[in-house]
């Protein structure tokens, strides 16, 4: 339970998502803490890096990739089936 705290708040001063006074107590706690501090700095310049890297394309050729990756483990997916509202009767509403 300690350690899966440990983790979020760990994770949210990485992704800047804490507010400034507890971001400033977390970075005086790792100046005690090795292993604390360099988890913080490790992953902010992670997060860092990943916002700055551009965004991967995904293509029908990547979707098709997927699903054939998932259909060799075995999963059961079906492809979503547009609904067509053309065909559809309207019924008069009536009071």
């Amino acid at each position: 339970m300690k350690k899966d705290f440990y983790n979020k708040l760990v994770d949210m001063y990485a992704g800047c998502e804490l507010p400034e006074e507890l971001e400033q107590e977390m970075e005086w706690a790792s100046f005690g803490d090795q292993e604390l501090s360099h988890d913080m700095a490790t992953m902010r310049k992670t997060v860092e890096l990943l916002r700055t890297m551009p965004k991967p394309e995904f293509t029908e050729e990547s979707n098709q990739r997927v699903l054939m990756k998932l259909y060799s483990k075995g999963a059961d997916v079906k492809p979503k089936q547009p609904t067509v509202l053309y065909l559809q009767y309207q019924l008069p509403i009536q009071s």
